[in-house]
């Protein structure tokens, strides 16, 4: 053979391999790898755009990272790889208030959390922090010390008044939890901004930001806007209508928006948005009261769940719900107010597949008694007596009512009565504002003037009476729990509550028996003593536990 046809051949080889590669990849990403956002494998992000990284550049395999609410897409809100913090040393001569950190406005996201990621040339345990000044910043966790600082406002602009809402006061900036797509130790934050200039106008903007320093990547960012298909022509998305109050959710490569009213205030429907993560371009659009009113999505901070497959779920609030079936049992003008949903993607378009709606459903919104003040929480499968699979998720609202829903048949409506997978009434003394979290076949609920209460699940089912509880009872907005853990041992759970007049309390229990108080901020007179924001969740990771306030991040750990 001669030596320009070897050549010629060992190109074919190498091209055919590079497309095996590519082919490979694409496939990967296709099947939806990595959902879960704490585990150690790696983003699909991470195969759109990520070159490699040589191994001893790499984060170690035992690395903590927190990068979504409720640290998954389930939004369990547990931790379980906490090594450091213990029934042992969880106490008020062990722990307590080891630092603070300021920033412009108020944290009402969650803290973000990637350990050994190298910045400026070093590594760092790196807490990232967003405000209501629109403002994103970057910690050290370790020594506390300011790695960066980024303002994602635009020249001239300002961030939002509170829209004559008191719910988030006294400017709207970035108010829900950003996501963190990582892999290979490279990663880039998305986040929602609102904002507006001098002649009045507002807007919404997706961001995506390089956590090593917090500039915008190339494409960023990307201005939110949307319209969808009404029966009367269609109806358009209003930025200064909404706020971002949900948490956003990343799965395979697209990032999801789902958008909250002020208030009840004003015009305004229930919008999910959905970006491409490595372009930023629109991929789909939904509307869930199109041909209706209202139907905003909170979920008092927390996010849209995701299971491997790819659906999402989630609660939606106060609004139009049609009656009217047709043939499917679905609304006929498509309208799912106050709804337990499931949305998936078939080709380019979102759209709900499935749904719960109680029987009461329309009375529960004119009395804005609504599903939608909760979070939805996706369980790990569970077999029944007789050991058969489910795939449940659960969800509570203002009406005190836990729903446990079979994700394959979520019950649909019926005027007469819930057909559901299970119904638990009688056990929350007051409406839930907050997000559950599941630990070790067990799920925690801390609703307003009502004890945390852990209802443990047996034979696919939550048992009603609860198998422990606080005596601390949590006033409005009740707590919102997360669970720190080394595997199934050392369980805490962590939760804060209101005193009024912004002061704040942080608990921990022990997870397995919530009568077991471990510590609480104020055992030490002043020394933990914090200043709380309204719907706050606590993150830990590798020994310290960050709570949000008015203005900055405490940070508790093992007192030196």
């Amino acid at each position: 053979m001669s030596r320009k046809r070897a050549s010629a051949v060992v190109l074919s080889l190498t091209a055919t391999l590079l497309t095996l590669f590519m082919v490979l990849g694409l496939h990967r990403q296709s099947r939806g790898v990595d959902r879960n956002l704490n585990t150690n494998d790696g983003s699909i992000l991470g195969w759109l755009w990520t070159p490699s990284v040589p191994a001893s550049n790499r984060p170690p395999p035992s690395s903590v990272r927190v990068l979504t609410y409720h640290n998954d897409t389930a939004r369990t809100g547990q931790n379980l790889e906490e090594k450091i913090l213990a029934l042992g040393n969880v106490n008020s001569k062990q722990f307590g208030k080891v630092g603070f950190l300021p920033v412009d406005g108020l944290v009402d996201a969650e803290p973000l959390y990637i350990s050994a990621l190298t910045v400026s040339g070093h590594s760092h345990d790196v807490v990232f922090v967003a405000t209501e000044h629109d403002s994103v910043y970057a910690f050290d966790a370790n020594t506390l010390t300011q790695l960066w600082h980024v303002t994602v406002l635009g020249a001239g602009e300002s961030p939002s008044d509170n829209r004559n809402c008191d719910q988030v006061i006294p400017e709207t900036g970035i108010t829900s939890t950003p996501v963190i797509a990582f892999n290979e130790g490279r990663g880039v934050m998305y986040l929602v901004a609102m904002s507006k200039d001098n002649n009045g106008n507002y807007f919404q903007r997706l961001h995506a930001l390089d956590i090593t320093n917090g500039a915008d990547i190339s494409g960023s960012p990307a201005t939110i806007e949307a319209t969808f298909p009404t029966l009367k022509g269609k109806t358009t998305f209003d930025p200064k209508q909404y706020k971002e109050r949900a948490a956003l959710l990343f799965l395979d490569g697209v990032i999801y928006t789902s958008w909250a009213s002020h208030c009840d205030l004003g015009d305004y429907t229930g919008w999910v948005i959905g970006y491409n993560a490595a372009t930023l371009r629109q991929v789909n659009v939904l509307n869930v009261t199109p041909n209706g009113s209202e139907g905003a999505i909170w979920m008092s901070g927390s996010g849209p769940a995701a299971d491997s497959v790819g659906n999402i779920f989630l609660l939606d609030a106060n609004g139009t719900f049609d009656r009217t079936l047709n043939s499917s049992g679905f609304p006929i003008n498509g309208d799912f107010g106050n709804g337990f949903l499931k949305m998936s993607v078939s080709g380019a378009k979102l759209s709900v597949t499935d749904y719960f709606n109680m029987r009461d459903t329309g009375a529960e919104s004119n009395r804005d008694e609504d599903l939608g003040s909760g979070g939805a929480l996706l369980l790990p499968d569970f077999k029944d007596a007789s050991g058969k699979t489910w795939q449940l998720a659960v969800g509570a609202g203002k009406d005190a009512r836990i729903y446990v829903v079979n994700r394959n048949s979520m019950g649909k409506f019926h005027a007469n009565n819930n057909a559901i997978y299970q119904e638990v009434d009688h056990q929350l003394t007051g409406g839930i504002y907050a997000a559950p979290a599941y630990f070790k076949d067990t799920v925690y609920f801390g609703a307003v003037d009502d004890s945390l209460k852990a209802f443990s699940i047996r034979n696919a089912r939550l048992v009603p009476d609860p198998a422990s509880k606080t005596s601390v009872s949590f006033s409005y907005p009740g707590t919102t729990p997360s669970i720190s853990a080394n595997g199934t041992s050392n369980a805490i759970a962590w939760t804060v509550e209101a005193r009024g007049s912004d002061a704040g309390v942080l608990h921990a229990y022990d997870a397995c028996n919530l009568g077991d108080e471990l510590y609480n901020s104020n055992q030490a007179g002043g020394r933990d003593a914090f200043a709380d924001n309204k719907f706050v969740t606590p993150m830990i990771a590798n020994g310290r536990v960050f709570v949000g306030t008015l203005t900055g991040v405490i940070v508790f750990g093992l007192l030196h």
